[in-house]
């Protein structure tokens, strides 16, 4: 064989050979999805942590297809998501901050830290002695049908009653052990059992309700989120996390909860939590029907 035909079959500089790219490939595109899958279930925490449907159930149906994540991912997105919140509330959070020295701010947020000091004092010992049901199919299917069945019945019990917009001691009080519950009972959803919580403790109006819910998830979900960093750098058998895909999660969760919490927002002026209530019966009655326990 000539020399020059020898050359004739050399690749041109820098480019990819096609064995290399046989190898290569494959490891690219298993990249490419869980990068793909990391969005989506970044998009899908966004989308239902604020709403009172239970990402965590949906994030079942999620993982039974795309396949599980761990706990330390499941709580970075749920940071993320908490992290819309502190941008929609921003000139809200900023007026508590700057004015707490006024009466009727001092109050509000003595109340949050009540609601938050009773979620962490009640809800730490819970988790350390592992109270709480598993996440699987049928407790999660329960939870939804079981909270959509009573969000329907508080709709009710307060639909002739006037809405109050004042937050009372009750309220904090109920909403810190209801995101106990929450915990305790997943498919519950941290949101509609705070939310509902403040609805009935203190016959409050939506907006209210859900503006008092979201703000004590703040300090509540980004404690959670630093307490499971905390195990997971303190466990050395704990897996490796991807640390890009998991940023792509947690990006996709912000923006997407951002979308939708203000959204929420301007929804629940004008309509009731019905809606939601039906689809979680619905969700739940699919679960228990079709997915495997």
């Amino acid at each position: 064989m000539g020399v020059d035909s020898i050359a004739a079959r050399k690749p041109p500089p820098g480019a990819i050979s096609a064995a290399a790219y046989t190898v290569a490939s494959p490891g690219l595109r298993l990249r490419l999805n869980d990068l793909l899958i990391a969005l989506l279930l970044g998009i899908l925490e966004g989308l239902t942590e604020f709403l009172p449907i239970s990402s965590t159930g949906h994030l079942l149906i999620a993982q039974h297809w795309l396949g599980p994540q761990s706990d330390l991912f499941n709580i970075v997105i749920q940071c993320g998501a908490i992290l819309a919140v502190v941008l929609v509330f921003r000139e809200r959070l900023a007026a508590l901050a700057l004015g707490w020295r006024r009466p009727e701010q001092l109050d509000y947020l003595l109340k949050l830290g009540l609601a938050f000091a009773i979620t962490a004092l009640v809800g730490l010992p819970v988790r350390l002695l592992g109270w709480e049901l598993p996440e699987t199919v049928a407790p999660v299917a329960i939870a939804l049908i079981v909270g959509g069945v009573l969000m329907l019945a508080i709709e009710r019990f307060l639909a002739d009653r006037p809405a109050r917009t004042a937050i009372g001691w009750n309220v904090a009080v109920w909403v810190g052990l209801a995101q106990v519950l929450a915990g305790v009972f997943p498919g519950t959803s941290r949101s509609a059992a705070a939310i509902f919580a403040a609805m009935l403790a203190g016959a409050l109006a939506r907006p209210a309700a859900a503006e008092f819910a979201f703000l004590v998830g703040i300090p509540t979900m980004f404690a959670a989120g630093a307490f499971a960093l905390v195990e997971y750098a303190a466990d050395p058998t704990a897996p490796r996390e991807d640390w890009v895909a998991l940023g792509v999660a947690f990006v996709a969760a912000t923006v997407t909860g951002f979308a939708v919490v203000r959204w929420l927002m301007d929804w629940i002026k004008r309509h009731s939590f019905a809606p939601f209530a039906w689809y979680r019966i619905v969700l739940g009655a699919g679960l228990l029907l079709f997915l495997p326990y």
